[in-house]
């Protein structure tokens, strides 16, 4: 979205509240990743691994994607080569976050419903490989947009400039073909996964005698990834909310192009991570631990 349109007062205000979110939300989400790494307990714990992945995925998409806002303002024209690169990696970001999903509710599907399997199946050296994986999937299609680009144009198209957005640089009908085929392909596996893992998780949760608060902790888990699923979503669906309130209300295409942009993009990125860290306990534990430490440190600290 490309802000260079508005008045001056209202593009500042629009810009202080996108990078103020930004930083509130990389601070509140830094504090995970800070209470993650400090504490070695999380390190043999699949769960917790792909969490904190999950996390840092958000982190990376939100620092590009409030780059590219402000950019769009401060430098409208960016060159193609700079473009085509943030754009791999927002788009792979973005991409993560739905598999990611699908691999931390299959790793609560085999603790509870196959548990003496969970050691050799969910050990840490296959979830280092699982993330792997998942990069190298979003990888393969976010590259084959370049390779798209340099066939339809001239290889001299990289050492142009052009306002830096994913439907400007790749609008051809070859990307919308190959976009709409991954997303819904990873999307509906995604879905079909969490639908499967969730209603095993809750037949066992049923039948359970002695776990019973496990497979219901798990099952209650998985229905959190749905949600998750459904922030994920929001970025698909904005295209389509923008064209709808658009052709009601054109003369508010400003705020309708921002609204939908904070809803879509920056909040996702604060609400994913705390819905599953939060609520789980052992995190938040060492998470009011480690703010604890830093408020006493503040406290101490000369004047």
């Amino acid at each position: 979205m490309n802000s260079s349109r508005d008045p001056i007062e209202y593009a500042f205000v629009k810009h202080c509240i996108v990078v103020g979110l930004g930083v509130f939300i990389t601070y509140i989400n830094g504090i995970f990743v800070f209470a993650f790494f400090k504490h070695s307990v999380f390190y043999t714990d699949p769960r917790y691994i792909l969490y904190i992945h999950l996390v840092i995925n958000d982190l990376i998409m939100l620092f590009l994607t409030v780059s590219l806002y402000v950019l769009s303002y401060a430098s409208p024209l960016l060159n193609v080569t700079i473009c085509s690169v943030l754009l791999l990696f927002a788009s792979m970001t973005s991409e993560n976050s739905p598999l990611n999903l699908a691999g931390m509710a299959i790793e609560r599907y085999i603790a509870i419903c196959k548990p003496l399997h969970h050691p050799q199946l969910c050990s840490v050296n296959r979830t280092y490989i699982l993330i792997s994986l998942i990069w190298l999937l979003n990888f393969i299609p976010a590259l084959t947009d370049i390779f798209i680009l340099m066939v339809n144009e001239p290889i001299s198209v990289f050492s142009t400039s052009i306002t830096c957005y994913s439907k400007r640089l790749y609008g051809s009908d070859q990307h919308l073909t190959r976009s709409m085929f991954v997303e819904s392909l990873y999307l509906s596996c995604v879905f079909l996964t969490l639908v499967f893992t969730y209603i095993k998780v809750l037949q066992a949760a049923k039948a359970a005698t002695s776990d019973q608060i496990s497979a219901t902790k798990a099952r209650n888990t998985i229905l959190l990834h749905g949600v998750q699923l459904l922030l994920c979503l929001l970025a698909y669906v904005a295209p389509f909310v923008n064209n709808f309130l658009l052709a009601l209300f054109p003369n508010y295409w400003g705020m309708i192009l921002f609204c939908t942009y904070i809803l879509s993009n920056i909040l996702p990125r604060l609400l994913s991570p705390l819905i599953y860290g939060v609520r789980d306990q052992k995190m938040f534990k060492y998470i009011k631990r480690c703010v604890t430490c830093n408020l006493y440190f503040l406290k101490i600290q000369p004047n």
